[in-house]
């Protein structure tokens, strides 16, 4: 089953997420369908909040750009450390169609986090996985990467932004791996 992405200035975005206490068959029901989500979306992440859901819980899969990578499943995770060292890459969102800009990130972060089958994990990842995973914990945290822009940027976004915050921009297929 097929998700609708929420988008730009819809409130479950910017709503708090709940820890996922039981990781049932409605967890894993969950998890199936954003996996199928993101993939008729072309991105490489998604996060509980984009499909409506104010849940602890985002998936990634960066196969598509790395071959060595498998899909990935974070249940209520944690990142408790972000490491000194910074680097600016574009980044992009399902929830926010069109929209590419430079983003300034840790490189590397430590986090904690539940698997599908509830084994409790402790990692530290960087590169381009760190992003990916900070963009997405972002979401469950009621930030947006535009809210990562100077507010200059910011400003010059903001017709567009109003324009997908009224429906008037959609979710398309077309941007190719969004984080």
């Amino acid at each position: 089953m097929l998700y609708e992405i929420q988008t730009y200035g819809k409130d479950i975005l910017r709503q708090k997420t709940e820890k996922i206490g039981n990781i049932d068959d409605s967890v894993r029901e969950i998890v199936s369908n954003m996996f199928e989500t993101m993939y008729a979306a072309e991105g490489i992440g998604l996060a509980a909040p984009q499909i409506g859901k104010s849940i602890r819980l985002f998936v990634i899969d960066l196969s598509p750009i790395d071959e060595s990578e498998k899909k990935r499943v974070f249940i209520n995770p944690e990142i408790y450390e972000y490491g000194k060292e910074t680097e600016d890459i574009e980044e992009g969102c399902l929830s926010i169609p069109t929209v590419r800009e430079i983003v300034t990130r840790p490189a590397r972060i430590k986090i904690r986090y539940q698997t599908l089958d509830g084994q409790h994990v402790d990692e530290e990842v960087d590169d381009f996985l760190s992003r990916v995973i900070q963009h997405e914990y972002d979401h469950l945290e009621r930030t947006l990467f535009v809210d990562h822009l100077s507010t200059l940027k910011r400003s010059l976004l903001k017709k567009t932004l109003n324009q997908i915050s009224r429906g008037e921009i959609e979710v398309e297929a077309s941007e190719n791996y969004e984080l």
